[in-house]
């Protein structure tokens, strides 16, 4: 008999740590930005939180969507723009998190004599489609009373390639100037074939916020695996703001292989900064942008408070005491 109970015991324990011992696989889209480093951390310490982040890296944000309509992604670190387009294209998502503000900068040739947006008139100026970048290049272009076309005939041509190309396009001298996320616009400084124009932050939009977006399937019938993403989300977001030395090794190393070098990835986050939070009025402003920019060529701007959800947000920062 006490035999049998020590079976009976060694089994339930056996069965116990089995369970434990099977992490939720949760799947995430990323992009390859400085600023973008805090989510891609998130895999590093995932088992913390019984969680594996599968990750998977796209050229842009507006890519990530096919693949969440798919059922391919779970979570997504995004341009605010890429996830409007997406709402108002019936993806289902929800913005459930801020990661990052800034991290743009409008960057002219060197041999140029550019100085202000201004002095864009008449100039060929890259950008990648559905990005931060778009909206803040058309948000610039318009307070400077500038037209903008991607055909001839405006004060502006608009070249759309991906973030990959545009600085070879500078420094081959395919276009005038760019709007460029980081750290590829410190990059073109830095190597001296580009300069600053200016940081795009003097509109309505002010300093852009990248959003985590998450599913309404793993936020509606997964909520103890959403509220654990969330769990880890902050931490990893904490460790990057209270580690800055750490923060930059893993950037550097780990996302970029060495491709940037330590002035490249600090002059990025003296441009940019990592976040939790994002605002209902920010996703709101953006959006009806968007919508008279023809950003996204929205039909409707998606209406703020019916697809932002901060509720896994502030639980998370209340109970890891974060203000």
């Amino acid at each position: 008999m006490k035999s049998s109970k020590i079976i009976l015991m060694a089994c339930a324990l056996f069965f116990s740590i089995g369970a434990q011992a099977a992490p939720d696989v949760v799947r995430l889209g990323n992009l390859k930005f400085a600023h973008y480093g805090a989510v891609s951390y998130m895999k590093e310490i995932a088992f913390k939180y019984n969680l594996v982040i599968e990750e998977r890296v796209f050229a842009k944000g507006l890519d990530i969507l096919p693949a969440t309509i798919a059922g391919e992604i779970d979570i997504a670190a995004s341009a605010l723009d890429a996830a409007v387009a997406g709402r108002a294209n019936g993806v289902p998502i929800y913005v459930v998190a801020g990661f990052a503000k800034g991290g743009a900068r409008i960057v002219g040739r060197s041999d140029l004599n550019i100085k202000s947006v201004a002095d864009l008139k008449g100039k060929k100026v890259g950008v990648a489609r559905g990005g931060a970048q778009e909206l803040l290049l058309a948000a610039e272009l318009s307070k400077n009373n500038l037209t903008w076309s991607d055909q001839p005939g405006k004060d502006v041509q608009i070249f759309f390639m991906p973030f990959a190309d545009l600085n070879q396009a500078l420094m081959q001298k395919n276009i005038d100037a760019m709007c460029q996320s980081e750290p590829q616009s410190s990059q073109a400084i830095n190597k001296g074939y580009g300069v600053e124009v200016v940081k795009p932050y003097d509109t309505p939009i002010g300093e852009p916020v990248r959003v985590l977006v998450m599913t309404e399937k793993m936020y509606n019938e997964k909520r103890d695996v959403a509220e654990r993403v969330l769990k880890l989300f902050v931490e990893a977001s904490r460790t990057f703001q209270d580690n800055p030395k750490l923060a930059e090794k893993y950037v550097r190393e780990q996302m970029f292989k060495n491709q940037i070098s330590h002035e490249d990835y600090q002059d990025a986050m003296s441009n940019a900064s990592f976040t939790y939070d994002v605002s209902l009025e920010h996703v709101q402003v953006t959006a009806d942008l968007m919508k008279k920019y023809g950003v996204g060529k929205l039909a409707v701007a998606p209406v703020a408070k019916d697809w932002v959800r901060l509720d896994l947000l502030d639980k998370a920062k209340k109970e890891m005491k974060i203000k």
